[in-house]
């Protein structure tokens, strides 16, 4: 995914249970998208957010 801070950073997540740093998708009853843990860029923008329901939450 392309990092929602407008940085144009491409993020990838590992959906790989079996790996390390992995994150778990969802799909909410009403169709959006869950992803847990947060995202925590390290480098870059350092962006930290969770994806809730489709939507991005910013942390402080």
């Amino acid at each position: 995914m392309v990092c929602p801070c407008g940085c144009g950073a491409i993020l990838d997540m590992n959906l790989v249970p079996d790996e390390k740093a992995v994150w778990r998708a969802r799909v909410e009853k009403d169709g959006t998208g869950t992803l847990h843990p947060s995202v925590w860029r390290q480098v870059g923008c350092r962006s930290h957010f969770f994806i809730r329901n489709g939507k991005i939450r910013w942390c402080d």
